[in-house]
Protein backbone atom coordinates (compact mmCIF):
# COMPACT_ATOMS: atom_id res chain seq x y z
CA UNK A 1 0.00 0.00 0.00
CA UNK A 2 3.08 2.58 0.51
CA UNK A 3 1.24 4.50 3.22
CA UNK A 4 2.89 3.08 6.63
CA UNK A 5 -0.53 4.71 7.93
CA UNK A 6 -3.08 3.56 5.54
CA UNK A 7 -1.22 -0.11 5.76
CA UNK A 8 -1.25 -0.16 9.70
CA UNK A 9 -5.17 1.21 9.71
CA UNK A 10 -6.30 -1.59 6.96
CA UNK A 11 -4.78 -4.45 9.02
CA UNK A 12 -6.36 -3.27 12.12
CA UNK A 13 -9.66 -2.65 10.41
CA UNK A 14 -9.71 -6.35 8.76
CA UNK A 15 -8.95 -8.00 11.74
CA UNK A 16 -11.41 -6.20 14.22
CA UNK A 17 -14.17 -7.20 11.49
CA UNK A 18 -13.07 -10.83 11.10
CA UNK A 19 -12.96 -11.47 14.89
CA UNK A 20 -16.34 -9.34 15.47
CA UNK A 21 -18.14 -11.42 12.51
CA UNK A 22 -16.84 -14.30 14.22
CA UNK A 23 -18.74 -13.02 17.64
CA UNK A 24 -21.54 -12.09 15.87
CA UNK A 25 -22.56 -15.84 14.33
CA UNK A 26 -22.80 -17.91 17.61
CA UNK A 27 -25.44 -16.49 19.61
CA UNK A 28 -27.96 -15.29 16.89
CA UNK A 29 -28.01 -18.82 15.93
CA UNK A 30 -28.26 -20.97 19.17
CA UNK A 31 -30.39 -17.78 20.85
CA UNK A 32 -33.01 -18.17 17.83
CA UNK A 33 -33.11 -22.05 18.84
CA UNK A 34 -33.25 -21.61 22.44
CA UNK A 35 -36.09 -19.38 22.16
CA UNK A 36 -37.95 -21.53 19.49
CA UNK A 37 -37.57 -24.47 22.17
CA UNK A 38 -38.36 -22.28 25.27
CA UNK A 39 -41.42 -20.32 23.42
CA UNK A 40 -42.31 -21.51 20.36
CA UNK A 41 -41.39 -20.18 16.93
CA UNK A 42 -43.79 -16.81 16.83
CA UNK A 43 -40.74 -15.66 19.64
CA UNK A 44 -37.84 -16.95 17.66
CA UNK A 45 -37.32 -13.92 15.77
CA UNK A 46 -36.73 -12.10 19.05
CA UNK A 47 -32.88 -12.59 19.33
CA UNK A 48 -32.05 -11.45 16.01
CA UNK A 49 -34.56 -8.33 16.87
CA UNK A 50 -32.28 -7.43 19.77
CA UNK A 51 -29.36 -8.06 17.83
CA UNK A 52 -30.35 -5.56 14.54
CA UNK A 53 -31.66 -2.96 16.87
CA UNK A 54 -28.45 -2.81 19.17
CA UNK A 55 -26.58 -2.76 15.96
CA UNK A 56 -28.95 0.60 15.09
CA UNK A 57 -28.32 2.13 18.20
CA UNK A 58 -24.20 1.28 18.02
CA UNK A 59 -24.04 3.16 14.59
CA UNK A 60 -26.18 5.70 15.52
CA UNK A 61 -24.38 6.84 18.70
CA UNK A 62 -20.88 5.65 17.22
CA UNK A 63 -21.94 8.58 14.16
CA UNK A 64 -21.60 11.17 17.02
CA UNK A 65 -18.69 9.70 19.23
CA UNK A 66 -16.40 9.53 16.19
CA UNK A 67 -17.09 12.98 15.04
CA UNK A 68 -15.71 14.14 18.88
CA UNK A 69 -13.50 11.48 20.01
CA UNK A 70 -12.19 9.73 16.83
CA UNK A 71 -12.75 6.59 14.90
CA UNK A 72 -10.07 4.83 17.25
CA UNK A 73 -12.00 5.74 20.60
CA UNK A 74 -15.21 4.90 18.64
CA UNK A 75 -13.97 1.41 18.01
CA UNK A 76 -13.09 0.49 21.17
CA UNK A 77 -15.58 1.48 23.05
CA UNK A 78 -18.15 -0.32 20.90
CA UNK A 79 -16.40 -3.16 21.01
CA UNK A 80 -15.96 -3.03 24.81
CA UNK A 81 -19.67 -2.65 25.22
CA UNK A 82 -20.20 -5.64 22.69
CA UNK A 83 -17.49 -7.70 24.77
CA UNK A 84 -19.67 -7.31 27.53
CA UNK A 85 -22.75 -7.94 26.26
CA UNK A 86 -21.46 -11.36 25.01
CA UNK A 87 -20.31 -12.16 28.70
CA UNK A 88 -24.09 -11.35 30.10
CA UNK A 89 -25.62 -13.38 27.13
CA UNK A 90 -23.40 -16.47 27.83
CA UNK A 91 -24.93 -15.98 30.94
CA UNK A 92 -28.88 -16.25 29.79
CA UNK A 93 -27.63 -19.47 27.61
CA UNK A 94 -26.45 -21.16 30.82
CA UNK A 95 -29.65 -20.15 33.25
CA UNK A 96 -31.82 -20.12 30.24
CA UNK A 97 -32.91 -16.68 30.85
CA UNK A 98 -34.51 -14.80 27.84
CA UNK A 99 -33.87 -11.13 29.54
CA UNK A 100 -30.39 -12.25 30.02
CA UNK A 101 -29.81 -13.59 26.48
CA UNK A 102 -31.48 -11.02 24.52
CA UNK A 103 -30.08 -8.30 26.75
CA UNK A 104 -26.90 -9.58 26.11
CA UNK A 105 -27.29 -9.83 22.57
CA UNK A 106 -28.67 -6.36 22.15
CA UNK A 107 -25.61 -4.88 24.10
CA UNK A 108 -23.51 -7.42 21.59
CA UNK A 109 -25.78 -5.72 18.63
CA UNK A 110 -24.65 -2.19 20.01
CA UNK A 111 -20.73 -3.08 19.57
CA UNK A 112 -21.18 -4.45 15.90
CA UNK A 113 -23.04 -1.25 14.80
CA UNK A 114 -19.65 0.68 15.85
CA UNK A 115 -17.85 -1.71 13.65
CA UNK A 116 -19.83 -1.24 10.79
CA UNK A 117 -18.62 2.20 10.78
CA UNK A 118 -14.74 1.05 10.15
CA UNK A 119 -15.76 0.23 5.98
CA UNK A 120 -16.32 4.28 6.07
CA UNK A 121 -12.96 4.73 7.44
CA UNK A 122 -11.24 3.04 5.02
CA UNK A 123 -12.98 4.35 2.24
CA UNK A 124 -11.53 7.68 3.62
CA UNK A 125 -8.14 6.23 3.19
CA UNK A 126 -8.42 6.00 -0.41
CA UNK A 127 -8.73 8.52 -2.80
CA UNK A 128 -12.50 8.32 -4.59
CA UNK A 129 -12.07 6.48 -7.67
CA UNK A 130 -10.33 3.59 -4.90
CA UNK A 131 -13.46 4.00 -1.91
CA UNK A 132 -15.03 1.27 -3.24
CA UNK A 133 -12.80 -1.51 -3.35
CA UNK A 134 -10.90 0.01 -0.08
CA UNK A 135 -14.51 -0.27 2.05
CA UNK A 136 -15.26 -3.87 0.00
CA UNK A 137 -11.45 -5.15 1.58
CA UNK A 138 -12.48 -4.51 5.24
CA UNK A 139 -16.14 -5.53 4.79
CA UNK A 140 -14.16 -9.26 2.88
CA UNK A 141 -12.45 -9.47 6.13
CA UNK A 142 -16.17 -11.10 7.50
CA UNK A 143 -15.19 -13.90 5.21
CA UNK A 144 -13.27 -15.27 8.44
CA UNK A 145 -16.54 -15.02 10.35
CA UNK A 146 -18.20 -16.63 8.03
CA UNK A 147 -16.04 -19.61 7.86
CA UNK A 148 -14.72 -19.76 11.42
CA UNK A 149 -18.10 -18.61 13.00
CA UNK A 150 -20.41 -21.25 11.79
CA UNK A 151 -17.76 -24.15 11.92
CA UNK A 152 -17.08 -23.54 15.10
CA UNK A 153 -21.11 -23.93 16.65
CA UNK A 154 -21.64 -27.73 16.57
CA UNK A 155 -17.12 -28.27 17.97
CA UNK A 156 -18.16 -25.41 20.72
CA UNK A 157 -21.52 -27.17 21.87
CA UNK A 158 -19.92 -30.58 22.24
CA UNK A 159 -17.08 -28.44 24.11
CA UNK A 160 -19.69 -27.29 26.52
CA UNK A 161 -21.52 -30.25 26.98
CA UNK A 162 -18.55 -32.20 27.99
CA UNK A 163 -18.12 -29.59 30.79
CA UNK A 164 -21.67 -30.06 32.15
CA UNK A 165 -22.53 -26.75 30.20
CA UNK A 166 -26.04 -26.32 28.30
CA UNK A 167 -24.44 -27.30 24.66
CA UNK A 168 -26.27 -24.32 22.85
CA UNK A 169 -23.92 -22.10 25.60
CA UNK A 170 -20.88 -23.40 23.61
CA UNK A 171 -20.92 -20.95 20.63
CA UNK A 172 -21.59 -17.99 22.91
CA UNK A 173 -18.18 -18.49 24.57
CA UNK A 174 -16.26 -18.46 21.23
CA UNK A 175 -18.79 -14.88 21.24
CA UNK A 176 -16.87 -13.88 24.55
CA UNK A 177 -13.30 -14.69 23.42
CA UNK A 178 -13.31 -13.10 19.61
CA UNK A 179 -15.62 -9.92 20.80
CA UNK A 180 -12.32 -9.48 23.48
CA UNK A 181 -9.93 -10.29 20.93
CA UNK A 182 -11.31 -7.12 18.45
CA UNK A 183 -11.48 -4.79 21.10
CA UNK A 184 -7.87 -5.38 22.23
CA UNK A 185 -7.21 -5.31 18.78
CA UNK A 186 -9.14 -2.03 17.94
CA UNK A 187 -6.30 -0.62 20.27
CA UNK A 188 -3.97 -0.46 17.87
CA UNK A 189 -5.49 1.67 15.27
CA UNK A 190 -3.11 4.42 14.43
CA UNK A 191 -4.42 7.51 15.88
CA UNK A 192 -3.45 9.50 12.81
CA UNK A 193 -6.17 7.52 10.66
CA UNK A 194 -8.50 7.84 13.61
CA UNK A 195 -8.46 11.56 14.29
CA UNK A 196 -12.08 13.46 14.59
CA UNK A 197 -13.90 15.17 11.86
CA UNK A 198 -15.73 18.32 12.66
CA UNK A 199 -19.22 17.26 12.11
CA UNK A 200 -21.44 19.79 9.61
CA UNK A 201 -24.53 21.78 11.20
CA UNK A 202 -26.69 19.98 9.12
CA UNK A 203 -30.58 18.56 9.11
CA UNK A 204 -30.41 15.00 8.69
CA UNK A 205 -33.80 14.31 7.59
CA UNK A 206 -33.08 17.00 4.59
CA UNK A 207 -29.85 15.21 3.96
CA UNK A 208 -31.45 11.77 3.84
CA UNK A 209 -34.05 12.73 1.18
CA UNK A 210 -31.53 13.83 -1.58
CA UNK A 211 -31.38 10.96 -4.24
CA UNK A 212 -27.76 10.66 -3.55
CA UNK A 213 -28.31 9.28 -0.04
CA UNK A 214 -31.83 8.18 -0.84
CA UNK A 215 -31.11 5.93 -3.32
CA UNK A 216 -28.27 4.08 -1.09
CA UNK A 217 -30.93 4.04 2.06
CA UNK A 218 -33.33 2.69 0.08
CA UNK A 219 -31.42 -0.48 -1.40
CA UNK A 220 -29.30 -0.97 1.51
CA UNK A 221 -32.85 -1.09 3.65
CA UNK A 222 -34.53 -3.12 1.58
CA UNK A 223 -31.21 -5.93 1.13
CA UNK A 224 -31.40 -6.08 4.97
CA UNK A 225 -34.73 -6.57 5.09
CA UNK A 226 -34.70 -9.63 2.61
CA UNK A 227 -31.51 -11.25 4.00
CA UNK A 228 -32.61 -10.93 7.66
CA UNK A 229 -36.04 -12.40 7.23
CA UNK A 230 -34.59 -15.30 5.23
CA UNK A 231 -31.31 -16.18 7.50
CA UNK A 232 -33.28 -16.06 10.32
CA UNK A 233 -35.64 -18.44 9.85
CA UNK A 234 -33.00 -20.59 8.04
CA UNK A 235 -32.13 -22.94 11.22
CA UNK A 236 -35.23 -22.82 12.22
CA UNK A 237 -36.39 -24.53 8.66
CA UNK A 238 -33.76 -27.10 8.83
CA UNK A 239 -34.41 -27.91 12.20
CA UNK A 240 -37.93 -28.80 11.68
CA UNK A 241 -36.86 -31.07 9.12
CA UNK A 242 -34.79 -32.61 11.52
CA UNK A 243 -31.17 -31.18 10.70
CA UNK A 244 -28.84 -31.14 13.53
CA UNK A 245 -26.11 -28.29 14.09
CA UNK A 246 -23.82 -29.70 11.74
CA UNK A 247 -25.88 -28.91 9.02
CA UNK A 248 -27.47 -25.70 10.06
CA UNK A 249 -23.49 -24.83 10.46
CA UNK A 250 -23.24 -25.92 6.65
CA UNK A 251 -26.13 -23.97 5.48
CA UNK A 252 -25.11 -20.76 7.29
CA UNK A 253 -21.57 -21.16 6.27
CA UNK A 254 -22.75 -20.76 2.58
CA UNK A 255 -24.71 -17.88 3.07
CA UNK A 256 -21.92 -16.02 5.17
CA UNK A 257 -19.44 -16.82 1.87
CA UNK A 258 -21.87 -15.15 -0.16
CA UNK A 259 -21.95 -12.33 2.80
CA UNK A 260 -18.60 -11.93 2.65
CA UNK A 261 -15.95 -13.40 0.45
CA UNK A 262 -16.66 -11.80 -2.97
CA UNK A 263 -16.92 -8.48 -1.70
CA UNK A 264 -13.71 -6.93 -3.17
CA UNK A 265 -15.60 -7.64 -6.99
CA UNK A 266 -18.48 -5.80 -5.55
CA UNK A 267 -16.00 -3.12 -5.17
CA UNK A 268 -14.74 -3.45 -8.06
CA UNK A 269 -17.99 -2.98 -9.80
CA UNK A 270 -18.60 -0.18 -7.87
CA UNK A 271 -15.58 1.53 -8.68
CA UNK A 272 -15.78 0.78 -12.48
CA UNK A 273 -19.38 0.83 -13.29
CA UNK A 274 -20.95 3.11 -10.51
CA UNK A 275 -22.92 2.34 -7.26
CA UNK A 276 -25.76 2.07 -9.02
CA UNK A 277 -25.07 -0.56 -11.26
CA UNK A 278 -23.50 -2.60 -7.96
CA UNK A 279 -27.30 -1.85 -6.15
CA UNK A 280 -29.30 -3.07 -9.39
CA UNK A 281 -27.17 -6.32 -9.09
CA UNK A 282 -27.82 -6.67 -5.73
CA UNK A 283 -31.31 -6.27 -5.95
CA UNK A 284 -31.57 -8.84 -8.70
CA UNK A 285 -29.30 -11.48 -7.14
CA UNK A 286 -31.68 -11.22 -4.12
CA UNK A 287 -34.86 -11.79 -5.96
CA UNK A 288 -33.35 -15.15 -8.06
CA UNK A 289 -32.20 -16.09 -4.17
CA UNK A 290 -35.57 -15.94 -3.11
CA UNK A 291 -36.84 -17.86 -6.49
CA UNK A 292 -34.24 -20.66 -5.24
CA UNK A 293 -35.30 -21.24 -1.99
CA UNK A 294 -38.74 -21.08 -3.43
CA UNK A 295 -38.22 -23.82 -5.70
CA UNK A 296 -35.79 -26.05 -3.32
CA UNK A 297 -36.52 -25.52 0.26
CA UNK A 298 -35.99 -28.72 2.08
CA UNK A 299 -32.42 -29.25 -0.14
CA UNK A 300 -30.37 -29.20 2.17
CA UNK A 301 -27.08 -30.08 0.03
CA UNK A 302 -28.29 -28.15 -2.69
CA UNK A 303 -30.78 -25.37 -3.40
CA UNK A 304 -30.88 -23.87 0.30
CA UNK A 305 -27.12 -23.58 0.31
CA UNK A 306 -26.99 -22.07 -2.79
CA UNK A 307 -30.30 -19.95 -2.12
CA UNK A 308 -28.65 -19.02 1.16
CA UNK A 309 -24.65 -17.69 -0.90
CA UNK A 310 -26.93 -15.68 -3.51
CA UNK A 311 -28.54 -14.26 -0.70
CA UNK A 312 -25.94 -13.48 0.71
CA UNK A 313 -24.22 -12.25 -2.27
CA UNK A 314 -27.29 -10.05 -3.13
CA UNK A 315 -26.79 -8.33 0.41
CA UNK A 316 -22.90 -7.86 -0.12
CA UNK A 317 -23.86 -5.85 -3.50
CA UNK A 318 -26.19 -3.61 -2.28
CA UNK A 319 -24.11 -3.19 0.55
CA UNK A 320 -21.13 -2.53 -1.05
CA UNK A 321 -22.94 -0.47 -3.87
CA UNK A 322 -24.52 1.66 -1.11
CA UNK A 323 -21.82 2.25 0.85
CA UNK A 324 -18.95 3.42 -1.95
CA UNK A 325 -22.03 5.99 -3.12
CA UNK A 326 -21.92 7.63 0.66
CA UNK A 327 -18.42 7.81 0.75
CA UNK A 328 -18.11 9.11 -2.05
CA UNK A 329 -20.59 11.65 -2.81
CA UNK A 330 -21.05 13.51 0.50
CA UNK A 331 -18.93 16.69 1.57
CA UNK A 332 -16.18 15.18 4.24
CA UNK A 333 -18.59 17.17 7.16
CA UNK A 334 -21.48 15.90 6.74
CA UNK A 335 -19.91 11.92 5.75
CA UNK A 336 -19.58 11.62 9.38
CA UNK A 337 -23.48 11.92 10.72
CA UNK A 338 -25.14 10.42 7.30
CA UNK A 339 -23.25 6.99 7.25
CA UNK A 340 -24.06 6.44 11.05
CA UNK A 341 -27.65 7.69 10.62
CA UNK A 342 -27.90 5.71 7.33
CA UNK A 343 -26.40 2.60 9.50
CA UNK A 344 -29.24 2.98 12.22
CA UNK A 345 -32.22 3.26 9.92
CA UNK A 346 -31.02 0.25 7.52
CA UNK A 347 -30.38 -2.14 10.55
CA UNK A 348 -33.38 -0.69 12.72
CA UNK A 349 -35.36 -1.69 9.60
CA UNK A 350 -34.24 -4.93 9.56
CA UNK A 351 -35.88 -5.34 13.41
CA UNK A 352 -38.87 -5.51 11.59
CA UNK A 353 -38.07 -8.37 9.26
CA UNK A 354 -36.92 -10.60 12.42
CA UNK A 355 -40.26 -10.40 14.09
CA UNK A 356 -42.94 -10.28 10.93
CA UNK A 357 -40.64 -13.20 9.09
CA UNK A 358 -41.44 -15.64 12.40
CA UNK A 359 -45.06 -14.35 12.28
CA UNK A 360 -44.53 -15.52 8.09
CA UNK A 361 -43.19 -18.95 9.42
CA UNK A 362 -46.16 -19.88 11.67
CA UNK A 363 -48.27 -18.91 9.15
CA UNK A 364 -46.78 -20.31 5.81
CA UNK A 365 -43.61 -21.73 6.08
CA UNK A 366 -40.62 -21.19 5.01
CA UNK A 367 -41.82 -20.70 1.65
CA UNK A 368 -44.12 -17.87 2.83
CA UNK A 369 -41.11 -15.91 4.22
CA UNK A 370 -39.02 -16.53 0.67
CA UNK A 371 -42.04 -15.03 -1.15
CA UNK A 372 -42.01 -11.84 0.59
CA UNK A 373 -38.71 -11.47 0.40
CA UNK A 374 -38.31 -12.10 -3.27
CA UNK A 375 -41.44 -9.70 -3.72
CA UNK A 376 -39.80 -6.66 -1.97
CA UNK A 377 -36.96 -7.45 -4.02
CA UNK A 378 -38.32 -7.06 -7.23
CA UNK A 379 -40.46 -3.75 -6.17
CA UNK A 380 -37.43 -2.19 -5.16
CA UNK A 381 -35.50 -2.73 -7.96
CA UNK A 382 -38.29 -1.26 -10.09
CA UNK A 383 -38.82 1.50 -8.30
CA UNK A 384 -34.93 2.52 -8.01
CA UNK A 385 -35.31 2.09 -11.93
CA UNK A 386 -38.52 3.77 -13.19
CA UNK A 387 -38.79 6.66 -10.10
CA UNK A 388 -37.67 9.84 -12.44
CA UNK A 389 -36.42 11.60 -8.44
CA UNK A 390 -34.52 8.47 -7.53
CA UNK A 391 -32.73 8.04 -11.17
CA UNK A 392 -31.24 11.57 -10.67
CA UNK A 393 -28.43 9.92 -8.98
CA UNK A 394 -27.09 8.23 -12.39
CA UNK A 395 -26.44 12.39 -13.39
CA UNK A 396 -24.42 12.96 -9.97
CA UNK A 397 -22.49 10.05 -10.45
CA UNK A 398 -21.56 10.59 -13.94
CA UNK A 399 -20.86 14.56 -13.06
Amino acid sequence: MGNPVRTRSMITLFACVALMNTAMTGPTTVATLIVAKANGPGWSGLPSTASVLGTAIGAFASGYVLARKGRRFALSLGYAVGTFGAAVAFGGAVRSSLLMLVGGILLLGIGQGGAQLSRYLAADLYPPERRGFALSTVVWGGTVGALAGPALIAPAAHAAERLGLPPLSGPVVVTVLSAGAACLASMTLPRAAGSPVAPANIEIRAVLRRPVVLRPLLAMIVAQLVMVALMVMTPLQLQDHEHGLDVVSWVLSAHMIGMFALAPLSGRIADRFGGRVAIAAGLGVLALAAATAIAAPTAHTTGLPFALFLLGYGWNLCFVGGSSLLSRDLPADERVRVQGSVDALVWGASAIASLSSAQLYVGGGFVLVSVAGGTLAVLALTLLTCVPALREVERVECG
